[in-house]
Formats: C-alpha cells, structure tokens, sequence
C-alpha cells in the first residue's frame, strides 16, 4: 500500500516541542523546519491542513527526525524536513528538504500530494 511519510526536522518529546513552539513566536525567519511551520501555528494544527489530513484518503504518516531515523535505519544520509513515498519497504523521496523549505504555505503542500495520488 502506498503512504506518504512526512518527517520533521525536529525530534520527538513534550521538551522539544516546548523548545521547538518558543522558536517559532521569537525567532520564527530562524525556525528550522518548514514542514512544521506550514501545517502548525504556535500551539495547534492549521485547519487547513487539519481538514486535508482528516478527510483524505491517503495513507499519511507523520515522524520525528530521530523516530524516522530509529524505525528506518536509513543507509542514506538525509536533510530534513524531508517527504518520503513508501510502498511496501521501498522508500522514495518525493520532497527534498529544499523544495519542503521552499514551500509557503499547506496549500501548496496539499495541491503537491493531490497532484501525486491522482
């Protein structure tokens, strides 16, 4: 089955978030992970995001750098925040870290996923 997995350039745990939600309101031109900064304000899901996610049907998978890197194993060094296809065990890289940074806003991320799982 065909997934898309979406990793963060940010780890995992309650302190990281915290570290990672301060760094978005006092520095947020400085903020290393657009991925985040595109589907989530400060605190809570965009609620554009948050409708795409909750009603489509494709197979959408969400990890930390460090929970992607430990369920992975990956022989290939990766930048991150970073957009993989997954079928089956085969990984293939649909955003790179670049073009993940390179995006304004979740309308553009939604409008790149609808465009793959036509």
């Amino acid at each position: 089955m065909e997934q898309l997995i979406l990793v963060y350039n940010a780890n995992s745990g309650w302190h990281n978030s915290l570290i990672d939600s301060l760094h978005k309101v006092v520095s947020p031109k400085t903020y290393d992970c657009n991925l985040c900064a595109i589907t989530f304000g400060v605190f809570f899901e965009k609620e554009v995001w948050k409708k795409f996610r909750t009603e489509t049907n494709i197979e959408l998978q969400f990890l930390h750098k460090n929970e992607f890197l430990e369920t992975y194993k990956p022989k290939e060094k990766y930048d991150f925040p970073i957009i993989f296809k997954s079928e089956g065990n085969k990984l293939e890289v649909l955003l790179k870290s670049e073009e993940v940074n390179g995006l304004k806003n979740p309308q553009d991320l939604i409008k790149i996923i609808k465009g793959v799982f036509k």
